[in-house]
């Protein structure tokens, strides 16, 4: 028989370990209460247990700030999955029987993924698996990352451009770049549109922290073109709308385009590079029955990518 220094089996182990990566995931003792939905105090006596039990300090508390100890590193990389695939286990448990898929699908996406990539995906999905509750939220790309460290959404879609490590980004989805004017505006009457022609006219952008607006930049340096900013407003309908009234031009991808809207449309695939949707998860994600169904529906090949970068063995 294995012996295991000071870790003995107790009763609550799970609820220990549980505590113990909600606060880590979140750094937040506070935060990791409320998602357990137990006190403060009660988180506290869980990690606090934990590291007893373990002999090993787990967590450098600086008042209200803490962050993990090397100890707690090696501690979560063992347990995190194990605390997510326990989780999942009435789900997994239920599939595996009866052939059926229940649960909660939590997806984190940017607005134009909710609009455009989404609808049809969520309404095959409902419809294929009425069992499944799915909760969509609507974040930044910064935001749905956070989401998928903390644990609180599945997979997120989205654009990014540049992948963190502990992330895994699958393209799944392609968009063209395009300059959108109003109706019988001078561009439109142009045989080919140039950086330079774009720069006379003022621009409505999407806001500033965004991507779109740092890519426009980029572009103008390197045509040696400035550009102004007619309008900063937030979401492509909106930027849709203003443009057709006539308050200013706008860079898009066509990922919000449907062809009823009343704008002339002119590619800038020679300047702007095509522009990428997919998913992101963490690495290592236990994946919930319900969110491999839903990304298997997207894209298989997807799926296969992720079990092939991802350690954690999947239902």
């Amino acid at each position: 028989m294995v012996s295991v220094s000071r870790f003995t089996l107790k009763q609550n182990r799970l609820k220990q370990l549980r505590a113990f990566c909600y606060v880590a995931q979140s750094n937040s003792i506070s935060k990791a209460a409320e998602q357990m939905f137990l006190s403060q105090p009660a988180v506290s006596l869980l990690v606090k247990g934990l590291e007893k039990d373990l002999d090993s300090p787990l967590f450098h508390r600086h008042g209200p700030r803490i962050s993990l100890t090397a100890q707690g590193k090696v501690l979560l990389d063992l347990s995190l999955h194990l605390v997510e695939g326990l989780e999942s286990l009435p789900d997994t448990f239920n599939e595996h029987c009866n052939n059926l898929v229940s649960g909660t699908l939590h997806i984190a996406a940017g607005e134009s993924a909710i609009l455009y990539i989404l609808p049809e995906l969520i309404r095959e999905f409902r419809d294929n698996f009425p069992g499944i509750q799915v909760k969509l939220s609507n974040v930044t790309v910064r935001e749905s990352m956070d989401m998928l460290r903390t644990g609180t959404a599945d997979f997120a879609v989205g654009s990014i451009l540049e992948v963190p490590e502990d992330i895994i980004y699958i393209p799944t989805h392609t968009y063209d770049p395009v300059l959108i004017t109003p109706r019988g505006h001078p561009l439109s009457e142009l045989a080919k549109v140039s950086i330079a022609d774009i720069s006379q006219y003022g621009l409505i952008l999407s806001p500033r922290y965004l991507s779109t607006w740092r890519l426009v930049e980029v572009i103008f340096q390197q045509h040696n073109a400035k550009y102004t900013v007619a309008l900063e407003a937030g979401g492509w309908e909106v930027i849709k709308k203003y443009v057709e009234q006539g308050l200013g031009i706008s860079i898009i991808n066509t990922i919000c385009l449907t062809g009823r809207e009343n704008l002339e449309v002119i590619s800038l695939n020679q300047f702007f590079p095509k522009r990428h949707y997919g998913m992101l998860l963490r690495q290592d994600k236990y994946l919930s029955p319900a969110a491999r169904r839903f990304i298997d529906m997207i894209d298989h090949e997807a799926l296969q990518k992720i079990d092939a970068e991802n350690t954690i063995t999947q239902p």
